[in-house]
């Protein structure tokens, strides 16, 4: 969760902070938001922190998949899945 107070850097700070800055965004795994003249322009974040932000967005759209599939009734049985998969599979 973003600290409004310790998580909002300027752009000045950041270039002359790095070290710093990638030290704090590693140790806190907070994103830190970047200014610039004011208005916040970039975020930057732990590697690990994006990559989990990245797979929850990809099972939230496979969910959505899903569930566009069961309103639209394209379901199977487990048994007419099987003989699918079989049937590609031969």
């Amino acid at each position: 969760m973003i600290n409004l107070v310790e998580d909002i850097r300027p752009i000045s700070y950041v270039k002359s902070h790095t070290a710093e800055v990638m030290k704090l965004v590693g140790e806190k795994n907070n994103p830190m938001v970047i200014t610039q003249n004011g208005e916040a322009k970039a975020v930057l974040m732990d590697v690990k922190q994006y990559q989990n932000i990245i797979n929850t967005i990809n099972l939230i759209k496979i969910l959505s998949i899903g569930e566009e599939d069961l309103k639209k009734g394209r379901i199977y049985t487990h048994e007419e899945l099987k003989s699918k998969i079989k049937t590609i599979l031969d």
